[in-house]
């Protein structure tokens, strides 16, 4: 029997990378350019399967309506997962989702940020367009024996830490399970978060969105910060409290700012609004300061990145449903990513 999935919030990239990988899979893949959300849940009737992403709302309402249309799994085809309510879903339905497609993407995006800001390319290319080739306001800081704090050192972190040791910067490093092993080899220090906060030039943030980071970096945190300290967030948008974020780029306390993420990102990010007005007052301020630059969570967005999400998210698809270990399920009994050892299903 053909296992069908209801894909929404279908991007042109989206389809062309799933219909390719489908080909070693074999399902049966409607896809629907629309949000998932209640108004869109009975899209789900005849379906199997759900495959959704970052921006698409998987609460109580959205997971009673697709569960009475018969739909067994919810195939999250990202790595986050703070969109949807696991209490909910508890012993009602499974989910799936893609813990990692390519930590070099997002690490690489994060330097491309860094070495923007610093340089100011981002508002050159811009100048040199208009026949403006002057200089000033464009001075940058050798990035070579600065140093670097970074929050998280899991693939993402690790990998970014191995691109900052390669320009010569002084690494710095928090994690609440700290990989001593790996400090060794790369030569990084592990410290406090406050150490980060006084003595790193550059932040950048790699770490997930739970309840100990939510609004990590918020006022406090940025008053016992570096003054000119630039900050770097392709993780999850609440990481920062956008308001404080503000208040410190207009002190010049923060100097500059690389956000691939925003906390109210959903209606705006991945969209194109070019011919609209941005109504989000916030979003709109960060985007007029010179020292901030903005990217459209594309951290993740790369050839490779999108063939392994794919591939992951269809084999996840697969093992559900041949009755196969669903090793990258995430559950409310289990807090979030299945911890038991035979990984099979929670219920």
């Amino acid at each position: 029997m053909t296992r069908k999935i209801a894909f929404f919030d279908a991007k042109p990239y989206d389809i062309k990378s799933f219909t390719e990988m489908n080909k070693d899979f074999g399902f049966d893949i409607a896809y629907f350019e629309t949000h998932l959300n209640a108004q869109t849940a009975s899209l789900s009737g005849d379906f199997d399967a759900v495959c959704a992403f970052v921006n698409d709302t998987i609460d109580k309402a959205v997971i009673d309506e697709i569960i009475k249309h018969g739909v067994k799994l919810i195939a999250l085809r990202c790595a986050g997962y703070n969109n949807v309510d696991f209490k909910a879903a508890y012993k009602k339905i499974h989910i799936a989702r893609v813990p990692a497609y390519s930590p070099y993407a997002v690490a690489e995006h994060a330097a491309a940020l860094m070495f923007s800001l610093n340089r100011k390319t981002h508002r050159a290319f811009f100048r040199t367009r208009d026949g403006n080739f002057s200089l000033n306001g464009l001075l940058g800081f050798d990035m070579h024996g600065k140093t670097a704090g970074v929050i998280g050192t899991g693939k993402i972190g690790k990998c970014l830490i191995a691109i900052l040791k390669g320009v010569g910067m002084k690494l710095l490093a928090y994690d609440p399970f700290p990989d001593e092993a790996f400090a060794a080899d790369a030569g990084v220090q592990y410290v406090s978060l406050d150490e980060i906060y006084q003595q790193a030039d550059i932040i950048s943030l790699h770490c997930p969105l739970n309840k100990d980071t939510e609004y990590m970096i918020n006022a406090q945190a940025i008053s016992r910060m570096k003054n000119g300290v630039m900050i770097i967030n392709t993780g999850r948008g609440k990481l920062i409290h956008t308001q404080a974020l503000i208040d410190g780029l207009k002190s010049g306390k923060i100097g500059a700012a690389g956000l691939d993420v925003y906390e109210e990102e959903s209606e705006y990010f991945f969209e194109d609004k070019s011919a609209q007005m941005i109504t989000d007052d916030i979003l709109a301020r960060l985007l007029m300061f010179p020292n901030v630059l903005v990217t459209s969570h594309q951290a993740f967005f790369t050839q490779e990145a999108l063939r392994n999400i794919a591939q992951t998210t269809l084999q996840n698809c697969q093992d559900f449903f041949e009755h196969e270990k669903l090793v990258n399920e995430i559950c409310y009994k289990c807090g979030g990513p299945c911890t038991r050892k035979e990984k099979k299903l929670c219920f």
